[in-house]
């Protein structure tokens, strides 16, 4: 089967699921798990209205163009719906801003991998979760946008491990680390309001347990015992926006 969508970006695959993925990992494509193969009509069908050829910076540490057409080619891989691919591109903005220093993320021997917390009633809309388990499995629309922007730091930014991406353990937030804001829950305001995604350079989670206080000061304790060693970098946010035609 044909793949991509420019005649001349084109390979013929053998029509099975282990020859398309033998494909992909033999070229560096992927990020080891199967993939939904990147057709010219799937990859039109994520796109919907937006520009293909609409160029949102380049991507470190290779620094390659990062279209809306390469986009919705890893959206396509990662298993996304064409209606989570507005989240995509405005994780996407969010991460090129200079402000996120994504060649320090991408680059780092730290295991920090981006994480893409959506605000607003879309992602709601969407399926994307954010209530028990969130970071975990048996969720679509959290699994396939995360991993849609693992596959582009990958494929476009170029940050393989042990080439360009030298952290020294890696981690399990690189295979996909996408959730809501549980915002009706939270004691707090909302960290953004309205339709907003947020990218943070954010360590994998850490989960405070504490089988022994029996007081309110016991407990304050052993999360400030915990909460000491984690790191967080300065997060940018990006409002969705309506394709552009």
């Amino acid at each position: 089967m044909p793949t991509t969508t420019s005649e001349t970006d084109s390979i013929m695959v053998e029509d099975s699921p282990e020859a398309v993925l033998a494909a992909f990992c033999e070229r560096n494509w992927c990020d080891g798990l199967p993939i939904v193969p990147p057709t010219e009509e799937r990859v039109r069908a994520m796109l919907g209205r937006f520009d293909r050829e609409r160029v949102l910076g380049v991507m470190p540490p290779l620094w390659r163009e990062a279209s809306v057409e390469k986009l919705a080619v890893n959206a396509v891989m990662a298993g996304c719906e064409p209606a989570h691919f507005p989240i995509i591109v405005a994780a996407t903005e969010a991460l090129l801003d200079p402000a996120f220093n994504l060649y320090g993320v991408q680059a780092t021997t730290h295991p920090v991998a981006p994480l893409v917390i959506v605000n607003g009633p879309y992602g709601r809309s969407i399926g994307l979760h954010s209530g028990s388990g969130c970071f975990g499995p048996g969720f679509r629309a959290n699994a396939t946008i995360g991993r849609a922007i693992r596959l582009i730091l990958l494929n476009i930014g170029g940050a393989w491990p042990g080439r360009y991406d030298m952290a020294t353990q890696g981690s399990p937030a690189k295979f996909s680390y996408c959730i809501a804001e549980n915002e009706t829950a939270s004691p707090w305001g909302p960290m953004q309001e309205g339709d907003v995604v947020t990218v943070y350079g954010g360590e994998p989670p850490h989960n405070v347990n504490d089988h022994v206080s029996t007081t309110a000061a016991g407990v304050l304790a052993n999360i400030a015992d915990t909460a000491v060693s984690l790191g967080q970098a300065e997060g940018v946010a990006a409002r969705l926006a309506e394709p552009r035609e």
